[in-house]
């Protein structure tokens, strides 16, 4: 059971190095660079004006700003309109990349894995994109409904290391799992390889939610030296999209192979053609001796 997990991962480390996969995963930082430059040509002035015109209206900030001009740092006055917007519109900018990418990437991964490594594997097509949509949004409710019941237990020791990573596995293992068969699997195809392995299903999301807690590190990184935050920001962003690729190729190819298999289990089951009722199988022609016997 674990020797198709470890194959399928190493399988999906490596086509982590391939060129399609290396330019998807810079695509967010692209559309980031871009829409930066687009809104700030637009709405740059409009917005530091809205920003200063709201913190002069605060009453609290008027002590800050003459406290701030008392010791010889008044300056600070005039950069805090542009930091604040630019605080507020890198997490819009950052979610609106991920949110693109997120949609392009897990069809462009599974296209990848199929054409190379499947290439005569039929498409069956048994799931749809209404369907991805429905199975996504319930699977969330479900998962947000676990996690807000869960609180409580979050306080025991060790608990909040267990029990949010169960409930996010789940999620993503049921919303790959569709998405990844949903073009090549029939729906009792599909029903059937989940039955065989949920559990597998199940420890890839649980496995691939602990590695995306990983661009977080950088994200606290950032907080905590504002300075490199610019740096860190894109870093940030750049592993979270490698982290989602590896995850959708992870699922790609354990999942496929899973598919090939149980395919071949049909057609091997299906070579075996016995005689129609009725139809009885010829008896073997006697030989000389039994004859003459």
């Amino acid at each position: 059971m674990l020797r198709p997990l470890f194959d399928s991962f190493w399988r999906a480390a490596a086509y982590c190095l391939h060129p399609r996969v290396i330019v998807l995963s810079l695509l967010p930082l692209a559309l980031l660079v871009g829409l930066s430059f687009g809104l700030g040509y637009f709405f740059w002035e409009d917005a530091i004006d809205g920003v200063r015109s709201l913190l002069d209206s605060w009453d609290l900030l008027h002590a800050l700003f003459s406290w701030l001009e008392s010791i010889g740092a008044g300056n600070l006055k005039s950069v805090l309109g542009p930091l604040v917007v630019i605080f507020l519109a890198t997490p819009v900018l950052v979610l609106l990349s991920l949110l693109v990418v997120a949609t392009l990437m897990t069809p462009a991964m599974l296209n990848l894995v199929a054409q190379r490594r499947f290439p005569l594997l039929e498409r069956r097509r048994g799931g749809t994109f209404v369907g991805s949509i429905v199975v996504s949004l319930g699977s969330t409710a479900v998962a947000v409904v676990a996690l807000v019941a869960s609180i409580p237990l979050w306080f025991v020791p060790l608990m909040v290391l267990v029990v949010p990573p169960l409930i996010w596995g789940w999620l993503t293992y049921r919303v790959m799992v569709y998405d990844t068969l949903s073009e090549h699997a029939s729906k009792d195809e599909r029903r059937e390889l989940i039955r065989r392995h949920r559990t597998s299903f199940l420890g890839l999301g649980i496995a691939t939610g602990y590695l995306g807690a990983a661009p977080s590190l950088v994200w606290a990184s950032g907080l905590m030296f504002l300075a490199l935050a610019p740096i860190l920001v894109p870093v940030a962003i750049w592993i979270y999209t490698l982290v989602f690729a590896f995850s959708s190729l992870w699922f790609a190819h354990f999942a496929l192979a899973a598919l090939a298999e149980l395919r071949a289990e049909q057609q091997l089951a299906a070579a075996v053609v016995l005689p129609p009722p009725g139809d009885p199988t010829p008896l073997p022609r006697p030989s000389a001796s039994e004859d003459i016997a």
